[in-house]
């Protein structure tokens, strides 16, 4: 395992996060401890329960809700579809 400290890691952060990357250990000392850099594998099908503990239930209900929610919106004139151009005036 390559160790840095938090300066050495900060100054080529890049080089570092590469490396791990590619498989290499890296580590960064802060104090009397050590943190790991290594990649993390996403799972983005399984985030909502992971991340809010919803079951596939409560999220396909939520779904049902949010959707209606926004029909219910857009047909009451509250919103409009974004065209992907904004308002004259408002483009800063």
């Amino acid at each position: 395992m390559k160790t840095l400290t938090a300066t050495e890691a900060r100054k080529n952060l890049t080089r570092w996060l590469k490396a791990a990357k590619g498989g290499e250990e890296i580590g960064i000392v802060y104090g009397a401890d050590i943190f790991a850099i290594r990649r993390v594998p996403i799972h983005a099908a399984d985030y909502p329960q992971a991340e809010y503990g919803l079951s596939a239930d409560q999220l396909a209900d939520f779904k049902k809700r949010a959707d209606s929610e926004l029909d219910r919106e857009l047909k009451g004139g509250q919103m409009k579809p974004f065209t992907g151009k904004l308002p004259r005036g408002r483009a800063r």
